[in-house]
C-alpha cells in the first residue's frame, strides 16, 4: 500500500518542476523537493517537462509555490518581530522548509500527518542524506479521525506550548478532509494561543466558481486520482482571514 498521499507527491513534484520548467525568477525555491519523490522524481517530474504548458500542471505549480512562498514569507516576518516561535504543518506531506530553510533552526516545527506518511518521508529523508534537526517534532495523526483533544494532546506531547502562539500551515488538505473533520480541527486551531495565526487554502464549490474555474477543477478531477478516491470537499471563503481559493 502507498505510504504517501497522491496530493503530497503531486505537491513535492510541482514545486520542484518549478525551478525546471518555469521561467526565472523562481516564486519559491524548494531545492529538497526533487529529492524527497525518491525513484518518484524522475517520473512525476517529467510530466511536468513534457506537458509544463497543460492548464492542470501549470497551475499547479502556480498554486503549490505561491502558497508555500507566502506561508514561508509570513513565517519569516512573525518570527523575526518574535512574535512567533512554534511553526505547525498540519498535513506535513513532503514539505521540507525544516530540512532546507535558514529560519528552520529560530522556530520550533510540528510536522502533523499519518504515521505511515512519516515514515515514508523519513526514509526519503535519510536516503537523500538529509539529517533531520533538533528543532523538527513529527506529530503522527490522521486529521479525518482524529477527535480534536486527541490532536491537542498529541502537539503537546512533542513538545508544543500551547500558551504561545503559533503560526498553523494547512495547505493542500482541506479538500480532501470531510466537513466534520474540517470543524475539529479548526476548533483545535481556534483554541490556541492569542496571535495565533492559520495559513489555509480550500476548494471554491461549484456556485463561486466562473466559467474558467468550473473547467480547470473539471480537469483537475480528471487526472487526480484521489479526486475520485477520497473525495474533494469545498470551502466558501466566508469568515476565512489569510485564507487562499485553491484547485491544488
Amino acid at each position: 500500500m502507498m505510504e504517501v498521499s497522491q496530493s503530497a507527491l503531486m505537491a513535492s513534484a510541482a514545486r520542484a518542476a518549478h525551478l525546471i520548467v518555469d521561467d526565472p525568477p523562481a516564486v519559491f525555491s524548494d531545492t529538497l523537493a526533487s529529492a524527497l519523490l525518491g525513484e518518484r522524481a524522475k517520473e512525476l517530474i517529467g510530466y511536468h517537462r513534457a506537458h509544463g504548458t497543460h492548464p492542470v500542471l501549470a497551475r499547479a505549480r502556480a498554486a503549490a509555490t505561491a502558497r508555500s512562498r507566502y506561508t514561508e514569507d509570513l513565517l519569516a516576518e512573525e518570527a523575526a518581530s518574535g512574535r512567533i516561535g512554534q511553526y505547525v504543518v498540519l498535513g506535513a506531506g513532503l514539505d521540507s522548509f525544516a530540512y532546507r530553510s535558514g529560519l528552520a533552526a529560530r522556530v520550533r516545527t510540528f510536522e502533523v500527518d499519518r504515521a505511515a506518511t512519516q515514515r515514508w518521508k523519513r526514509d526519503a529523508l535519510a536516503r537523500a542524506g538529509v539529517a533531520v534537526p533538533g528543532s523538527v517534532a513529527f506529530v503522527a495523526a490522521d486529521l479525518e479521525a482524529e477527535p480534536a483533544a486527541g490532536l491537542l494532546g498529541r502537539l503537546e506531547e512533542a513538545g508544543f506550548d500551547a500558551s504561545r502562539p503559533a503560526l498553523v500551515s494547512w495547505l493542500g488538505v482541506t479538500m480532501y478532509l470531510s466537513r466534520e473533520a474540517i470543524g475539529r480541527t479548526l476548533a483545535v486551531v481556534g483554541g490556541l494561543a492569542p496571535g495565533t495565526e492559520l495559513v489555509a487554502d480550500y476548494l471554491l464549490p461549484p456556485e463561486l466558481r466562473d466559467g474558467a474555474g468550473r473547467a480547470y477543477a473539471s480537469a483537475v478531477s480528471a487526472v487526480t486520482a484521489e479526486g475520485a478516491s477520497r473525495g474533494r470537499r469545498s470551502s466558501t471563503p466566508a469568515g476565512c482571514r489569510r485564507c487562499s481559493p485553491s484547485t491544488a
